[in-house]
């Protein structure tokens, strides 16, 4: 669910196998396992100065309270960076990334470049929310096997060996505690509301503080829809709508033969599901019409399904190699953190104790139609990355949910017909059940359409209207 994920780096592992921005150094800091004070007085911004390399930005600092219970002392400070005028006609634009992991102020020249109008009315802020960029948790063993990729299964010893590393600050990093961060970085700021639009996780964030503070929000956007009340931990609905992206892009191909059932006679032949998956995810990030012939994964899929395993093997690992990130650039570690204290299990929330889970997983599956999940298998659901992360990471505060259920401000929703990070059936339902919200879908796109795609002249449209 990340919003710019690791494509730049999967694709020249991919091409090797098979034949993003860098935040600055330093920019913010973690007190919280120090000891350090905590947060006093009513929130401010210090520090402006001009973001390194971009002498039209203005950088400024976030100081805000490690856990607002009190309990683990300390303090985190967050990089923000702003752009505009602070009396913008339209006033304040928060642009949230996604994730849970990447930080956001490496991101502001992509989207100043991606929504031009819509920044000449508004002043555009963005800010590394906690446990990314310089505040990142760092897990080493984590990063290394799984860099950004949500279904990329880790080891359970890299994933308890990074609970180990944040100790009590583990639960520390729920979406509540962002939502809190974000509203101080909204007083911080003097505005009486603004403008939100997240992509991805961001839409989960943005949707959160939305449903928490509705009187702070004026219009909303969310690209690339998480569910409001959490994501489908086992991506049923990723895996059924895999199927019609294949034939889909088989059709405009005039490949002359079905990919979809191709699939299904691979996986179960050969036991890669979640290699298949996570391939087919990323390509639906960095190549949504699956059309690159430096892939050709409509034709390995072929080949493979003919008894020809080297190509698609050969995506498949390239594919599952770690991009190599730093966690300053994408946080494994808070990526764990938030998404396991975050989720819907099928064994209650993240207080669970850790033994019968994998038994509780086991019934969620069973109950799983295997026609919904085709032409993946129900197994391939929990071998995938989210619940082999959250299997094993031990009991931790649960995120609080939102008090609201349902937006009250003007919505956009945007998905591309090809995602399969966050397929388009996640739209339909925010869409369904919030009436002030409208869909856009976006044809031929995958991932991030305001980025990737062609969502951001609607959200352009959207936010000026």
């Amino acid at each position: 669910m990340t919003f710019l994920s690791r494509a730049g780096t999967a694709l020249v592992a991919v091409l090797t196998a098979a034949a993003c921005a860098v935040s600055a150094p330093g920019a913010a800091r973690d007190t919280g396992g120090a000891g350090g004070p905590a947060a006093a007085g009513p929130p401010a911004l210090t520090g402006h100065r001009p973001c390194p390399g971009q002498p039209d930005l203005t950088c400024a600092d976030l100081t805000v309270p490690l856990d607002r219970s009190g309990a683990v002392p300390g303090t985190l400070t967050l990089r923000t960076a702003l752009y505009g005028p602070a009396d913008a006609p339209r006033g304040t634009l928060l642009f949230l990334t996604g994730g849970p992991g990447q930080p956001g102020v490496p991101f502001v020249e992509r989207i100043r470049s991606r929504l031009p109008k819509a920044l000449a009315a508004y002043r555009l802020v963005m800010i590394d929310q906690r446990g990314t960029g310089g505040t990142a948790v760092d897990c080493p063993a984590l990063q290394k096997e799984v860099g950004s990729s949500d279904t990329v299964a880790p080891s359970p010893g890299a994933v308890t060996a990074c609970a180990d590393v944040l100790g009590p600050r583990r639960g520390l990093y729920t979406t509540a505690d962002t939502v809190a961060d974000l509203e101080d970085l909204r007083r911080a700021l003097g505005v009486p509301s603004w403008t939100l639009d997240g992509v991805s996780y961001g839409t989960f964030t943005a949707g959160q503080y939305a449903l928490t503070h509705p009187r702070r929000v004026r219009r909303l956007v969310l690209d690339s829809v998480v569910p409001l009340d959490g994501a489908g931990v086992l991506y049923e609905a990723s895996f059924a709508r895999s199927g019609e992206v294949l034939r889909t892009a088989c059709r405009e191909q005039r490949c002359g033969f079905d990919p979809a059932a191709d699939l299904a006679k691979v996986v179960r032949r050969d036991g890669n599901g979640v290699g298949v998956f996570n391939l087919l995810v990323l390509a639906s990030i960095i190549d949504p019409k699956l059309n690159d012939p430096r892939f050709g994964i409509l034709s390995a899929l072929h080949a493979s399904a003919r008894g020809d395993r080297a190509r698609l093997d050969g995506l498949v690992a390239g594919f599952a190699e770690s991009s190599g990130e730093p966690p300053e650039e994408f946080s494994s570690g808070l990526h764990a953190a938030t998404l396991c204290a975050d989720s819907r299990w099928p064994w209650g929330d993240s207080s669970a104790p850790a033994e019968g889970r994998e038994q509780a997983l086991r019934r969620a599956l069973a109950r799983i139609r295997p026609a919904d999940v085709w032409p993946f298998q129900r197994d391939t659901a929990a071998a995938q990355g989210i619940p082999r992360t959250c299997l094993p990471w031990p009991s931790t505060r649960p995120n609080r949910p939102a008090p609201g259920h349902t937006l009250t401000m003007p919505v956009l929703l945007l998905a591309g017909d090809r995602d399969l990070s966050t397929p388009l059936d996640w739209a339909r339902a925010v869409a369904a059940a919030n009436p002030t919200a409208e869909l856009t879908i976006v044809p031929g796109s995958g991932h991030s359409t305001q980025s990737r795609g062609d969502g951001a002249g609607a959200a352009e449209a959207f936010l000026l209207r």
